[in-house]
């Protein structure tokens, strides 16, 4: 037997005595997985699935996709370690929990820089008057269209369907008044865009009004 021989042997045995111990811990343990690099970990498998994301993956996405025998428990293990080595590493980013996924998001601290890549995507910008109706949809939902208008004293039609181009806001059934008119709401889309994870993360009124310091 030739001596690579016995060490490709070797380091199979290795990789096979700590998948066996990570099971009879629970599937809690994250040796290197066998995909061509020594380097490759359950944590960098989950990493590299969210960074190739742009919106948020279910638990249950990264358990299917990553193949972890560990479900849920182990894609939460894996993530705080991840955002541990982050925050230990001044990384700008961390994992979320954002609209019943996780995404990985920047954070607060270098919004002063994102915000001027953001003025190059003219078409995705919202106007005072856009952000004003969204806002109504929001904590009213579900509200038909004239109840917005009779808040904002102004028709709002054109912009109510600028929203929901923009995949914001959507139809979500109907009045049981006459007329039978539109009820709106906002989509899943709005809770990414917005950072929240439901919407009950909504502002309160209570803080809205308290003045900035």
């Amino acid at each position: 037997m030739s001596e690579e021989f016995q060490q490709q042997e070797a380091d199979l045995t290795d990789i096979s005595d700590k998948s066996l111990a990570a099971a009879e811990n629970g599937g809690l343990e994250t040796p290197p997985l066998v995909a061509g690099a020594k380097s490759i970990t359950t944590e960098s498998v989950i990493e590299a699935i969210l960074f190739a994301s742009d919106e948020p993956v279910s638990v249950e996405r990264l358990v299917t996709i990553a193949e972890l025998n560990g479900g849920a428990k182990q894609v939460k293990k894996c993530i705080e370690t991840l955002n541990q080595q982050y925050e230990q590493g001044g990384r700008a980013f961390r994992i979320e929990e954002i609209a019943g996924g996780f995404q990985m998001m920047t954070l607060p601290d270098y919004n002063v820089w994102l915000k001027k890549l953001l003025r190059e995507r003219g078409d995705s910008k919202l106007t005072p008057a856009a952000l004003e109706i969204l806002a109504i949809i929001a904590y009213k939902q579900p509200v038909i269209r004239a109840d917005v208008e009779s808040i904002r004293g102004v028709a709002c039609g054109e912009l109510i369907r600028s929203l929901m181009y923009k995949g914001l806001v959507k139809i979500v059934g109907k009045a049981e008044i006459l007329g039978r008119p539109l009820l709106y709401g906002t989509t899943r889309k709005f809770l990414e865009v917005f950072g929240l994870n439901d919407l009950k993360d909504l502002p309160k009124a209570e803080e809205l009004k308290q003045p900035q310091q």
